[in-house]
């Protein structure tokens, strides 16, 4: 008998995880295959030569500030679920989702500068890749702030909450991963433009 509870003691119970969650992770990581992809192109072509020389706009110092700022509301609110301030929690989710449609219209104006410099998404390929790293992280941006808005209708139905923070995790994680994916990028850009 005691030979079998060691034994029993000794097997390794297998993680769990939520099937959303590892859905979730799934995603990101193939979110990160793409975007390793695009840079690792960007600089190839780059020395390739045929390259514009452009400065990229003031504002995604802006975007940058408000995507941090979004995160850390996010946090917050996610801190504040996990102690039931159901008020705060609304307060944080409410803040994130702005500061996120705030950096979803801050890129639309960096697009904006960018025709106003000539930079365009034809004609040369320093352009297009600029384009496309902006454009298709904003599409994932536009994901994220519905995934917010989603766990911020739940707030108001009582259903996040301490006992109840599967979607609320999943949330804070994919936005944490969006914003740091943003920055990955932008810091890039500015070594590599």
């Amino acid at each position: 008998m005691e030979k079998e509870l060691q034994y029993v003691d000794m097997v390794e119970q297998p993680i769990a995880m939520h099937p959303k969650k590892f859905a979730l992770w799934l995603f990101m990581v193939t979110v990160v295959m793409i975007f390793a992809a695009l840079t690792s192109a960007y600089i190839v072509r780059q020395a390739e030569g045929n390259w514009l020389d452009y400065e990229l706009p003031e504002i995604f110092w802006v975007t940058s500030g408000i995507v941090v700022l979004s995160s850390a509301c996010l946090q917050w609110a996610y801190y504040s679920a996990k102690r039931d301030n159901l008020a705060q929690l609304r307060i944080g989710m409410v803040a994130a989702v702005v500061l996120g449609i705030a950096f979803l219209v801050g890129q639309w104006y960096s697009w904006v500068a960018l025709v106003d410099r000539e930079v365009f998404f034809v004609g040369n390929p320093a352009g297009s890749f600029l384009y496309v790293f902006t454009g298709l992280h904003a599409a994932h941006l536009i994901s994220g702030v519905i995934f917010l808005i989603i766990v911020l209708i739940s707030t108001f139905r009582y259903k996040v909450h301490s006992q109840s923070m599967t979607t609320m995790e999943m949330a804070t994680t994919y936005w944490h991963f969006l914003g740091g994916l943003w920055i990955y990028l932008f810091m890039f850009l500015l070594l590599n433009h």
